[in-house]
């Protein structure tokens, strides 16, 4: 299952060492809860969406009920909870293992369906809301594994694009998290 996390934060002055410590801290954190596989953090390039969004792939929703979830991975953010807005958590099935976005390839997310997703050549992945928010219902990822051709004023409504601000973490590998803070311009 994918677990979504997504929010955007509202202090320009505290916001680079927030990205530090959600990348640094806090994903090696999740990626050691029983029941996480993969992990992976994102800043949206298009508007009309949280600026931020974590990826991670999880066996159910018993893993985010759990004690080991609580201790280690929920609930940490009490320093900086006053600038996060627009926070969303969501609980998809239909796709074991989130996609592992590179570097230098793109996360798109549709929610109107895999047709702009086919149109840009991709090849789209539906998730269903199945816990949590359940909003939206249905989503569409794919990997862009590609320059950006157009500017993202031109995606569709309701497809969004992300950089990947962190490689993915695996829960059979290293618990260190790559970050790539250039992609917080």
């Amino acid at each position: 299952m994918i677990y979504t996390v997504e929010c955007s934060f509202a202090d320009p002055a505290s916001e680079a060492e927030w990205n530090h410590y959600y990348s640094l801290e806090k994903l090696p954190a999740l990626i050691s809860v029983n029941g996480f596989h993969t992990s992976q953090r994102f800043k949206a390039l298009s508007a009309g969406c949280p600026v931020y969004l974590a990826l991670h792939s999880i066996d159910n929703l018993a893993v985010l009920q759990a004690d080991d979830y609580r201790q280690k991975g929920g609930g940490n953010f009490a320093r900086w909870q006053q600038h996060i807005t627009d926070w969303h958590r969501n609980l998809y099935a239909g796709l074991d293992r989130a996609p592992a976005i590179g570097a230098d390839e793109y996360l798109v997310v549709s929610t109107t369906g895999l047709e702009p997703l086919i149109t840009m050549g991709l090849t789209p992945y539906q998730i269903q809301a199945v816990a949590l928010e359940k909003y939206p219902e249905h989503r569409w990822l794919a990997k862009l594994d590609r320059p950006i051709e157009s500017g993202v004023e031109y995606l569709p409504e309701d497809v969004h694009l992300y950089a990947p601000m962190t490689a993915q973490l695996t829960s059979g590998g290293d618990a260190t998290s790559e970050y790539w803070p250039e992609l917080q311009q």
